[in-house]
């Protein structure tokens, strides 16, 4: 992060709700998604995205395979302006229009794995507000993960009101911890200028490296 303060540009984002639809392609550096959201578009509706038919949008975009990423919701409270890192292309899915995001960078290994650090180019700046909870997982080496978006595809019953005993429900590996906490001042995660590092729960919680 520069010594500039980065300006937020977009607030109340807390608790908005979207989808995500992740393609993956072959490419020479090995596997990349694109990341289409429904965010600033739509809040991704349920009755429409129970239809949504993966390996049929796998078909039509001629992807190697297409994970459906969600319902979500923001835990964060603002974001800043975002940096094109992808052509912007909106497309239909199943009635839901998205917006191309962001590049995931998969690796050689395309499965998700529960706390496992991926890397994203996504051009964004995210704002938790002092005086808010935020819901973090720390590894042994110190680093914290702050939670961005919970997800309701794998427990519909999840709200941000049970997060707080979520970790009595995660299989932690060894060393790691998970806590909340209320920012006494305001927390800035800035991707703007490099890749963002992130990794998921097995309830596909999404985690921010500081």
């Amino acid at each position: 992060m520069s010594d500039q303060q980065p300006e937020r540009t977009i607030t109340n984002q807390r608790g908005n709700r979207y989808g995500e639809v992740l393609a993956a392609f072959l490419t020479e550096g090995g596997l990349k998604a694109d990341v289409y959201g429904t965010q600033m578009i739509n809040d991704c509706p349920q009755e429409l995205w129970e239809q949504l038919d993966a390996e049929a949008i796998k078909v039509e975009l001629d992807a190697l395979l297409v994970k459906l990423n969600g319902p979500r919701y923001w835990l964060l409270d603002g974001l800043g302006a975002k940096v094109q890192t992808v052509e912007p292309v909106m497309r239909e899915f199943g009635g839901i229009m998205m917006r191309r995001i962001a590049e995931l960078d998969l690796g050689m290994n395309p499965v998700q794995v529960p706390f496992t650090e991926r890397h994203v180019n996504r051009g964004a700046i995210f704002f938790f507000d002092a005086g808010k909870p935020v819901y973090e997982l720390v590894n042994p080496e110190g680093i914290n993960y702050v939670m961005q978006a919970y997800c309701v595809g794998v427990d519909p019953t999840l709200t941000e009101d049970g997060l707080a005993q979520l970790g009595d429900r995660l299989d932690l590996p060894e060393g790691w911890t998970y806590r909340t906490r209320v920012l006494e001042e305001e927390l800035i995660i800035d991707t703007s200028d490099r890749l963002a590092t992130v990794l998921q729960d097995e309830f596909e919680n999404t985690y921010s490296a500081l």
